[in-house]
């Protein structure tokens, strides 16, 4: 049997080892490109699967005064949507880092959800 001393220093290196991870897993992430679209493509939004927003590409027919309040409504879809593919890129990221440090489905550390 471990002596307590040695059980504390085998969870810290794997502490240690989990947040190294985390800290790539989260670099990984921020590199991962989604886009979102509203409008049938007329907005389009790329973001990271962490959620930075990198551009928004607004269709020339929407750049009339009288569409204003729509295109606002389009490109709040298109960030929701981005958002939402960004969100959902980043939980299959992390289920893939998670299963591969041996943490059963569903399991939540700090900072993984």
């Amino acid at each position: 049997m471990k002596s307590m001393e040695e059980m504390l220093a085998a969870a810290q290196k794997a502490a240690e080892t989990i947040q190294t991870q985390m800290g790539e897993a989260q670099a990984k992430l921020d590199t991962i490109e989604v886009e979102g679209s509203a409008g049938g493509g007329l907005v389009k939004v790329r973001a990271t699967a962490r959620g930075r927003i990198l551009g928004v590409a607004i269709d020339d027919s929407l750049m009339k005064v009288e569409e204003k309040q729509m295109v606002e409504d389009l490109v709040t879809a298109a960030f929701n949507d981005a958002r939402d593919k960004a969100d959902r890129r980043a939980a299959t990221e992390m289920e893939g880092i998670q299963s591969g440090m041996g943490l059963p489905p569903g399991f939540n550390l700090p900072g993984m959800g």
